[in-house]
């Protein structure tokens, strides 16, 4: 089956930090691709690797039997899946769209229905691992959809990701990613507190990291995040302004479900301070500025 699949044209609409990586191992996999960006330059690496360019996402849907979205909100999704010139003019019968963007479970859920309307399927697919994930093939992916369909698609997830796990209906994949990020934020948090704490007492917050990263305090937000904090080095991996706009989902979602989320809204209102400081764009782990700026303890 899976040789048969490998037949399979594949579309990708989407080339930004995450997606351009996933369309490489795509191609290294031996699947044939069709991408489009809305910025045209992305799509230059993916072409040159043996992809080829679509002009608009209807054309990517003419050219593909399963179709992956990787853009950045909801709206955005919409636009490409819905749109004037979105997947949905040209989506052949039988046609499989994967949204692997970390969007609304509730927008998720509408444009699977309207998708089947089409005579498509459609899986929620939403990713974590950042972009050395993306460029290692190691991502963890979590799937909202049928399960004859996720089976169906499983060579293609297992081309960009290591752990890939059906969770759910339609909406359940996208659920699970925001779960995801109320952890990953939460404990990044932590991670910095306990940074400035070491610090403030006079211990090498290196030291510090290293004593206890095996431990029962170890993540991957501490053994990753933890050193570039120490270090000053707040280039991103994963930017906070995406970062808000995934907390931002998850909190409007807790609000719907009445579910009281007070960590998640702390860790929010500090990104927000970030943000307020012209570092949308620094990697997560900048974060320890709030704190540094509440503890008036400078800079790294």
């Amino acid at each position: 089956m899976e040789e048969t699949l490998k037949e399979t044209p594949i579309g990708f609409i989407g080339l930004g930090i995450m997606g351009a990586p996933m369309v490489l191992n795509l191609l290294k996999a031996g699947f044939p691709v069709t991408v489009y960006n809305r910025s045209t330059g992305r799509t230059q690496a993916a072409v040159e690797a043996g992809a080829r360019a679509a002009a608009s996402p209807a054309e990517v849907a003419e050219q593909s039997d399963i179709i992956i979205t990787m853009v950045t909100d909801s709206p955005d999704v919409v636009e490409v899946i819905a749109g004037a010139h979105g997947v949905l003019q040209s989506l052949r019968p039988g046609s499989v769209v994967i949204d692997m963007s970390t969007i609304s479970p509730s927008v998720t859920r509408r444009l699977a229905a309207e998708i089947e309307k089409k005579g498509g399927e459609m899986l929620d697919a939403p990713v974590s691992g950042g972009d050395s994930g993306a460029k290692a093939g190691t991502l963890a992916i979590m799937v909202g959809g049928k399960a004859d369909v996720f089976e169906r698609c499983l060579p293609v997830f297992q081309a960009m990701g290591k752990s890939i796990t059906l969770v759910g209906g339609h909406g359940m994949g996208q659920t699970v990613k925001l779960c995801n990020q109320i952890l990953v934020s939460v404990t990044n948090l932590a991670v910095c507190e306990a940074v400035q704490f070491a610090r403030r007492a006079g211990v090498d917050a290196n030291v510090m990291i290293e004593a206890v990263k095996n431990g029962a305090a170890a993540s991957w937000q501490l053994g990753n995040l933890g050193p570039r904090m120490v270090a000053g080095d707040f280039a991103p991996g994963f930017m906070i302004d995406l970062q808000q706009k995934d907390l931002s989902l998850a909190l409007d979602a807790a609000r719907e479900m009445k579910l009281p989320s007070p960590a998640l809204a702390l860790v929010s209102q500090l990104f927000s301070g970030c943000q307020a400081h012209g570092e949308g764009r620094e990697g997560t782990q900048a974060l320890i500025k709030s704190l540094q700026r509440l503890g008036n303890t400078g800079k790294p």
